[in-house]
């Protein structure tokens, strides 16, 4: 299926979900499933209940990879650190392209990227925050080029994939205002430009959200090499910022419940047969966090 025709087919099913006989039924069986689930949360530190009580009010948590230490890191940094040189900049002169990602191929030469956020801590942050089972769609490595395109994820949108989203974001290099830092309002902010704009879905161009936000509203998210983002993408609008003095790069991990919203729109960041290679290293939980959809 080419990419026009799934874009359609996702516009159409969207559309179908959207219908009340059929979303509210399916609100009814989420709610359920939230408090069937809730006795078998798994149990939080100190800590990492701070994550989770920063991101229920603000839609978003700052931390950094020395604090959170997590197994495995030193040896994702490394990695990380080493594919970077690899990733080239080579965009069509022409078009509305902006970023190139780490291909399958180098990460899988690199699994300690894609492992690392099957890390059972992680996981047990991110069902705490889902309040369900949770469905991991892998690692995105990103490198964001310098340049005037504004489209897509640099506009300002809300990810439709599932109510609740948790995506956690490594800086792999400072990142300051003229870098492209992940940008955000407030939940309290967001609410307001949802009303005001009678925002469903889709993107919203820096112009039109000033009419109604003022821009001293942004939230940028700086932070030295290694800081960590836990964002609540589904509830709050969000952005990365155009990068001006260099090019960003940085690692998106991204997380759902495995009975998503909308299943259509989620996938994998490996193929199924480079995920079939690394599962002998998978324990039973992160198995089905990988294999949800089995």
């Amino acid at each position: 299926m080419t990419i026009t025709l799934k874009q359609i087919r996702n516009q159409i099913l969207k559309n179908i979900y959207d219908v009340g006989f059929v979303r509210n039924p399916a609100e009814e069986i989420y709610q359920a499933n939230l408090r069937q689930h809730f006795p078998y949360l798994p149990k939080l530190s100190v800590a990492d209940k701070e994550i989770i009580e920063d991101i229920q009010q603000e839609g978003v948590a700052i931390r950094s990879l020395t604090d959170l230490l997590i197994p495995n890191t030193k040896k994702l940094f490394k990695s990380a650190l080493e594919i970077i040189p690899d990733i080239p900049d080579n965009l069509k002169k022409e078009g509305r392209e902006y970023v190139v990602h780490a291909t399958s191929e180098q990460i899988m030469s690199h699994p300690e990227i894609f492992l690392w956020g099957l890390e059972e801590r992680l996981l047990n942050i991110v069902e705490n925050y889902l309040g369900l089972p949770v469905a991991y769609h892998g690692a995105y490595f990103r490198r964001d080029i310098a340049n005037q395109v504004e489209h897509k994820s640099r506009l300002w949108h809300i990810d439709v994939e599932d109510r609740k989203i948790l995506k956690i974001i490594i800086y792999l290099h400072e990142i300051n205002q003229d870098n492209g830092p992940f940008e955000y309002l407030s939940k309290d902010a967001t609410a307001e430009a949802i009303k005001s704009l009678k925002y469903k879905h889709g993107y919203i161009q820096d112009e039109t959200m000033q009419k109604i936000i003022s821009s001293n509203n942004y939230q940028s998210c700086l932070g030295a090499q290694g800081t960590v983002i836990f964002a609540a993408t589904s509830k709050i609008f969000h952005r990365g910022k155009l990068p001006k003095s260099n090019d960003r790069f940085a690692i998106f991990y991204d997380y759902t419940s495995r009975s998503p919203k909308m299943p259509f729109y989620c996938k994998s960041s490996l193929e199924n047969e480079h995920l079939l290679t690394l599962s002998d290293r998978f324990s039973p939980n992160q198995k089905q966090c990988v294999f949800w959809r089995s």
